[in-house]
């Protein structure tokens, strides 16, 4: 499915070998780029031109939009990336949205389960709010993004447009729309 340039062509979805898929409700869009080395483990939905970078662990419960990029080892598991996301390269990702647009710098980590037992709960505007889950990554609005080796803790909200620096770490909760976190 490549041309004699070393090209993808339009449409064409190319799963290059050494690359394992597991299970049998695995859906891929066209123009997909699976890179030797990948897992993906079903159930998993990979939108149209995205690319899963070679390493890159989807332990299933994946949903992407288009042009999306699973970066080199990065991990993910019960995730939803929007149009656009990137989590490139030495990443995790459990249980976490990504908005339209979003990336992720390298060695970005969303910790997704706390160390107390029971349900994850926010605060938000002086209320407790009982999220109903035991775990729970990050959200990211549209056009947030985070800088290398950054970490959200359980719980983590951005607004659209908010920056977590490098080599910060975001407290759970939500953080409003641009917003920049250091």
């Amino acid at each position: 499915q490549i041309n004699n340039n070393g090209f993808r062509l339009e449409g064409a979805t190319v799963i290059m070998a050494g690359a394992v898929l597991t299970g049998n409700r695995i859906s891929l869009g066209e123009g997909v780029l699976i890179e030797c080395g990948a897992m993906i483990k079903s159930p998993a939905v990979i939108g149209d031109c995205c690319e899963v970078r070679q390493g890159a662990y989807l332990r299933g419960y994946v949903l992407t939009g288009k042009r999306c990029v699973l970066g080199h080892t990065t991990e993910i598991k019960h995730s939803i990336f929007l149009n656009d996301a990137k989590a490139g390269h030495f990443a995790y990702l459990g249980d976490s949205i990504l908005g339209n647009n979003t990336n992720l710098g390298a060695g970005t980590k969303f910790a997704n389960l706390r160390f107390l037992p029971g349900n994850l709960t926010l605060f938000h505007n002086g209320k407790r709010i009982d999220t109903g889950r035991r775990k729970f990554g990050a959200i990211l609005g549209d056009d947030a993004q985070t800088g290398c080796n950054s970490v959200t803790n359980p719980g983590t909200i951005f607004g659209k447009g908010a920056i977590l620096m490098p080599n910060a770490t975001a407290r759970a909760g939500y953080h409003s729309e641009k917003s920049i976190l250091r």
